[in-house]
């Protein structure tokens, strides 16, 4: 018995007429807004010429500064991660006096000037602010027995690199959370008393049934959150002190390019940028799809 064989459609039927129409609408939008801007970055980059991409790409100040750039932000996502997820679920679990506040605070950064946000992280994690004059005394180094490697804490947050992740951990942390909170609300509480009523303890509860239902929103508020921190530039310059080589970001590096009317090199390390978080990005969102396949989320 042969079975029919149904044509390729490279597209669904639809009762909604003017797919053509939406169609040519958005590839218009998207090229205008998105893909024409992309090819005349990679082409200002090309301009350059291979000696002189070569040469901005592998200068130890255009290395270093994606290098802080880049771990600042997996840093400060993997923060707003695991502290986005505690707040969301206190937000949505609990119910107590002040919680429309606090949730309505979450979205401040959103609201924020960026300017103003890095202003006043620097007043308070500057060694004369509120919170850095407590940082101070407690500066510590310790050194490994039987090798010159040592680590610490020299008391300092803001004009360092540790203060470029303090401004990103607030950026970012609203798209975790933001993007967590639905998931939960939908989570009837009934599966967490029928785990307690099998015989499952709290923390097998937790990262056997509530986590699996989370984490594929918890994945792209994470990816969210790391896009959002590789690019921020204003709240970053004003905590950060901007050194080269030590807290120098990327995005400021391009800036000064293009201040030194070095239109080219600006090109090229934005076009490093741009190639290295469509790398990450595109790994997020496919560990991402594999775990809404995997949960059945899909």
């Amino acid at each position: 018995m042969t079975s029919a064989t149904t044509p390729f459609r490279w597209r669904e039927p639809s009762i909604l007429p003017g797919f053509g129409l939406a169609l040519g609408i958005t590839v218009t939008a998207l090229s205008l807004i998105v893909l024409i801007p992309l090819a005349a970055l990679f082409l200002k980059a090309a301009s350059a010429g291979p000696a002189d991409i070569w040469a901005v790409a592998t200068s130890p100040r255009t290395l270093a500064a994606l290098k802080l750039s880049f771990t600042a932000a997996l840093f400060a996502a993997l923060v707003n991660a695991v502290f986005g997820l505690i707040l969301a679920w206190v937000l949505v679990r609990y119910d107590f006096p002040g919680r429309r506040l606090i949730d309505a605070a979450v979205d401040l950064p959103f609201a924020l000037p960026t300017a103003v946000a890095g202003i006043s992280l620097a007043a308070i994690y500057a060694p004369n602010g509120w919170v850095g004059s407590l940082l101070a005394p407690l500066a510590f180094k310790l050194s490994i027995p039987f090798t010159d490697l040592s680590f610490g804490f020299d008391g300092k947050v803001a004009y360092t690199p540790l203060g470029v992740m303090v401004a990103l951990i607030f950026i970012g942390l609203p798209f975790v959370v933001r993007t967590v909170q639905p998931v939960l609300e939908e989570l009837q509480s009934d599966v967490e008393e029928a785990a307690a009523l099998l015989g499952a303890s709290r923390f097998r509860t937790i990262f056997r049934v509530i986590l699996p239902q989370v984490l594929p929103a918890l994945l792209t508020g994470f990816v969210l959150a790391f896009a959002r921190a590789v690019g921020e530039y204003g709240s970053v310059i004003f905590i950060a002190g901007n050194v080269p080589m030590i807290s120098e970001i990327a995005p400021l590096l391009i800036v000064i390019r293009l201040e030194q009317f070095d239109y080219a090199g600006a090109a090229v390390v934005a076009t490093m940028m741009l190639l290295i978080s469509f790398a990450l990005i595109l790994a997020g969102n496919l560990i991402q799809a594999r775990a809404r396949r995997r949960f059945g989320d899909v």
